[in-house]
């Protein structure tokens, strides 16, 4: 479905990402975890267009992305959520959805269709229903970070990129999203999430890759992952040692 070969990415002489290989299967649950700084979110922003690879490609479905801008790449298939809630602070949340049904993919839709799409999206991720209709500078961060998700939704992806998606909420939210994600997953989107939570990407990743100074140090099976000495040595601590 994805693959990164031998993506590099530098910023003046701090090199971000070094060297990254790796796959993402159909219809699979990818965990990128490392430490703060590990260039995580930078291979977010390389594969979605918004930087490109100083050296190496990326391929979607066969075909070199590595060039394409932003936009061309969402039409394609490619969404994603930040880090930070960005957000149009005088846009409802309803409106903020309707921007992905509307502009994030080449399906023609009215506006009418859009905002009937958007309501049924925004319920799905967990939105209140009450607050559809009010601007995002009235909402909390978990709330603009379900208008995000919704709005990445409405593009309709079949590759989804989760920037720590989960930060801020409690363990009955992170187990709802948990369920939502599966859902997601079951519904034929392949889906790469960092997050920082272990009991997370433990829960909800069929497969974990691990970033370190820009290089990957590990790809495997969670229950495989958490046990590699250098993963332990460099993100986890003995705690998972055994």
């Amino acid at each position: 479905m994805l693959e990164l070969n031998n993506v590099t990415k530098k910023f003046g002489g701090l090199v971000a990402v070094n060297g990254v290989s790796l796959k993402v299967r159909e219809q699979e649950i990818l965990g990128l975890v490392g430490p703060n700084g590990a260039g995580k979110t930078t291979l977010f922003n390389l594969i979605s267009g918004i930087y490109r690879p100083d050296k190496g490609s990326i391929e979607y479905q066969g075909q070199d992305i590595s060039k394409l801008p932003m936009d061309k790449i969402c039409r394609l298939g490619i969404a994603k959520t930040f880090q930070h809630t960005h957000s149009f602070p005088g846009m409802t949340a309803r409106e903020s959805v309707m921007l992905g049904s509307l502009f994030g993919n080449g399906h023609h839709t009215t506006m009418a269709e859009a905002a009937s799409e958007a309501s049924g999206i925004l319920a799905r991720v967990g939105f209140p229903s009450e607050k559809t209709d009010k601007p995002l500078s009235s909402l909390n961060v978990i709330e603009l970070r379900r208008t995000q998700l919704a709005r990445a939704l409405a593009s309709r992806p079949k590759v989804l990129l989760l920037d720590e998606l989960m930060t801020g909420l409690n363990p009955s939210e992170g187990a709802e999203a948990m369920d939502l994600i599966r859902g997601l997953r079951d519904d034929g989107i392949t889906i790469v999430i960092i997050e920082h939570v272990m009991r997370v990407i433990l829960g909800v990743s069929d497969r974990v890759v691990v970033l370190d100074r820009g290089e990957k140090i590990a790809d495997g099976k969670p229950e495989d992952v958490v046990r590699d000495q250098k993963v332990i040595d460099s993100y986890l601590g003995e705690r998972y040692a055994c």
